[in-house]
């Protein structure tokens, strides 16, 4: 996102997002499907937390020109510092997964998490899926991998739900969504296969440098506006 914003300054953020969403969609995509099969994902939880990303993602893109850009990414900055800082100081954070049971508490928990991530990931985007993986690991007792499994999921349910805005909107870039697509899609599948093969342990470490990424990237855009 933060790059598709630099490279297209004359575009409308609205077509910015939805170019964006094309790509990010196709990768979640492609990567979907090596989870599932490999990962015991919590169905009765899932579903209905990808309900509620779905519907708020939608509503969320329909909100897209109503919060300006520069208060969500105060407010994105802030969550991502804390985000490092408890996930570095929890050493055993994510390393080991707990057994739910799919009750009511557990459910709500999932509709809550899914709602508002999904109207944050329609509206605006960056860390969304870092978000999901971080409240999927604290919130439930995943470890690393069934919590990426898990964000995948939910996040192919608001990517789809944002793109039921964008494209009959008419704000998509074609051409240049493909191009960013298909390296998005080569990358989800190196990234699924060293997920699979190093586990937990590794993907917390490859989460912590994102996290330092993204926290990096959003402080000089702020500090240049």
């Amino acid at each position: 996102m933060p790059a598709l914003l630099h490279a297209l300054p004359g575009q409308t953020l609205a077509t910015v997002f939805g170019t964006n969403k094309l790509a990010v969609w196709a990768g979640t995509l492609s990567s979907i499907g090596s989870y599932i099969s490999r990962i015991n994902i919590v169905w009765r939880i899932m579903i209905p937390t990808a309900l509620s990303a779905f519907l708020c993602a939608y509503l969320g893109a329909k909100s897209i020109t109503k919060i300006p850009e520069e208060v969500m990414q105060y407010l994105v900055f802030v969550l991502l510092v804390a985000m490092a800082i408890y996930t570095f100081r929890k050493k055993d954070l994510g390393l080991k997964h707990t057994i739910l049971e799919a009750n009511r508490i557990e459910i709500a928990k999932g509709i809550t998490f899914g709602g508002l991530i999904g109207f944050y990931d329609g509206l605006f985007g960056p860390g969304s899926g870092s978000f999901l993986i971080f409240l999927f690991v604290r919130g439930f007792g995943f470890d690393f991998l069934n919590a990426s499994a898990s964000a995948k999921l939910i996040n192919m349910g608001t990517f789809t739900a944002a793109l039921l805005f964008f494209i009959p909107t008419g704000n998509i870039l074609w051409q240049l969504g493909a191009i960013v697509a298909t390296c998005n899609i080569l990358g989800a599948v190196v990234g699924v296969y060293l997920a699979l093969r190093f586990g937990s342990g590794f993907i917390r470490v490859i989460f912590l440098v994102l996290l330092i990424f993204l926290i990096g990237r959003m402080g000089v855009n702020i500090l240049i506006h």
